[in-house]
């Protein structure tokens, strides 16, 4: 396999991970609910604004987080575990719809694009351990460039989600949106299970060496 198709299939790969993880469709209800008495103008000022504080937590967990690891002095596969299992919390709260909503009076308290927008419903637990997972995969400058263009590709997507929530509501009715989250949720929970299993498979390798 030639470098330029290997980091074409590392950006797709990482790209559809953080996509699901994030799960747009899902953002949508929840930002329409927060921003239902904003004016419009000031909607799209928080779309924004979320999707780049959760830019800005994502890369920085891409850029310190191997550190922080090292420092604690934990290996892959008991990261790859622990994400497994975390990610597999999130899919089941995608696929029970158990998904913890901010109260509506907290919207004139402070903020909503930082918190909870931002992080944690963005740039949550599920998409930080994903990134750093990716982050260990980076082994040339070429998927260097991929993971980062699917960083941003994925913020984008988020962006437009919450950009045109009110037109792809309108499109899709809640129960639309419910069912892409169902599907989102089953996707993420097959990713968990095979970062659990790469991560057995890893400690059994290691158990023999």
């Amino acid at each position: 396999m030639s470098p330029l198709i290997s980091d074409f299939k590392f950006f797709w790969e990482a790209f559809v991970t953080l996509v699901v993880i994030t799960d747009p469709p899902g953002v949508v209800p929840v930002f329409l609910g927060m921003t239902a008495s904003r004016p419009r103008h000031e909607r799209n000022r928080l779309a924004w604004q979320a999707a780049v504080v959760a830019l800005g937590v994502i890369v920085a967990f891409a850029a310190f987080g191997q550190s922080i690891l090292a420092y604690l002095g934990v290996q892959l596969p008991s990261l790859q575990a622990a994400g497994g299992l975390l990610l597999l919390l999130v899919a089941l709260e995608l696929l029970t719809g158990k998904a913890s909503e901010p109260a509506e009076h907290a919207e004139t308290q402070a903020n909503v694009a930082f918190v909870p927008l931002g992080t944690p419903l963005l740039a949550g637990p599920g998409a930080i351990v994903a990134t750093m997972l990716f982050v260990q995969r980076i082994d040339s400058f070429g998927s260097g460039i991929a993971f980062a263009a699917a960083i941003g590709a994925a913020v984008v997507v988020l962006w437009l989600a919450m950009r045109f929530s009110g037109v792809v509501l309108r499109v899709l009715r809640g129960s639309g949106v419910e069912l892409l989250t169902r599907i989102a949720g089953l996707l993420l929970s097959a990713i968990a299970v095979q970062l659990i299993v790469d991560a057995v498979r890893a400690l059994i390798r290691a158990g023999l060496h």
